[in-house]
């Protein structure tokens, strides 16, 4: 996208700004990862830092690339995973990927993918046997991943759709 797109505007706040007012209406708290153990792993370094840091037992873990997601699709995804929170994914189309919950046991075998160069969220969550959740249609919107400017023009369209309507 050519910038950081955590700081990218829609209306009154940043992308990222957005997820973490949407996390923080749950009442789980949030954390940031800005910095990651592993670098130059994409989105597994900080799932892998996430969970080497975190004293939770589960952690939900959504992307500032998604800024249509509201706390609904994250209790649906809480309440999919049941007694089995090891690994829990959210399959949109043919993609596997955010937001999805991870219990801190499976540090280990995200290290291990990390060591052997594994670094997609897809081979994480084929390596974990997740649960693989396919939301009811009135959460596919929520599920749009913004990673190119074409994306983020129609975004910006739905931001202000959205806004008109309230």
């Amino acid at each position: 996208m050519g910038s950081d797109k955590a700081r990218l505007r829609l209306g009154s706040r940043t992308m990222l700004g957005q997820i973490k007012a949407i996390a923080r209406k749950t009442g789980w708290p949030v954390r940031i990862i800005r910095r990651d153990i592993v670098p130059r792993c994409g989105p597994a370094g900080g799932v892998h830092t996430a969970l080497a840091t975190t004293e939770s037992d589960v952690i939900l873990f959504l992307a500032c690339d998604m800024p249509f997601i509201t706390s609904d699709l994250l209790f649906f995804i809480l309440e999919s995973a049941g007694s089995s929170k090891a690994a829990v994914f959210i399959k949109s189309g043919s993609r596997i990927g955010f937001p999805f919950l991870l219990s801190r046991q499976t540090l280990p075998l995200v290290t291990r993918q990390l060591r052997n160069g594994a670094c997609s969220i897809q081979h994480l969550a084929k390596a974990l046997k997740a649960k693989i959740l396919r939301p009811p249609v009135k959460f596919s919107a929520q599920l749009l991943n913004l990673n190119t400017p074409n994306e983020w023009e129609v975004a910006r369209r739905l931001w202000k759709r959205k806004q008109r309507g309230k």
